[in-house]
C-alpha cells in the first residue's frame, strides 16, 4: 500500500500559506525588536550613556585643573621673584606701571592716533 498525500482543497492551502507568512512576519518583527530596539533601550536606561558623558566631563575638568595648577606655579615663582629680586621688581614697575627713574626721559615712538576729521 502506498501512501499518497491527501489532496487538500485550494482554500485550505491558501489559509495554511497565509498562516505561515503571518508567523514569519511576527517572527521577523520580534527579532527586529530584540536585536534592534532592546539594546538601545538597555543602553539609555542602564546609565552607560551617562557614564560616557561623565567620563568626558572628568577629562575636561582634569585638563582645566592641570592648566590652573601650571598657572598657580607660574604665579608662585613670580611672587617669589618679586619678593627677593630687586631687578624683577623694577621690571614690573617699569612695564606694568610705567614708572621711570628720576632724570630719565621717555621717548614715545607710537604713531599718533588717527582722528575722524579730514
Amino acid at each position: 500500500m502506498s501512501r499518497e498525500p491527501a489532496l487538500r482543497p485550494a482554500s485550505s492551502r491558501l489559509a495554511a500559506r497565509r498562516r505561515l507568512w503571518i508567523f514569519r512576519a511576527v517572527a521577523a518583527a520580534s527579532l527586529a525588536v530584540t536585536f534592534g530596539y532592546l539594546p538601545y533601550l538597555i543602553y539609555t536606561q542602564s546609565g552607560f550613556a551617562r557614564y560616557l558623558h561623565l567620563r568626558g566631563d572628568l577629562r575636561s575638568i582634569q585638563a582645566q585643573n592641570l592648566r590652573l595648577r601650571l598657572e598657580n606655579e607660574r604665579l608662585q615663582r613670580e611672587k617669589e621673584a618679586l619678593e627677593s629680586d630687586p631687578r624683577a621688581l623694577e621690571r614690573v614697575a617699569r612695564t606694568e606701571l610705567g614708572w621711570v627713574r628720576p632724570g630719565e626721559v621717555i621717548f614715545d615712538l607710537q604713531p599718533p592716533a588717527k582722528t575722524g576729521t579730514k
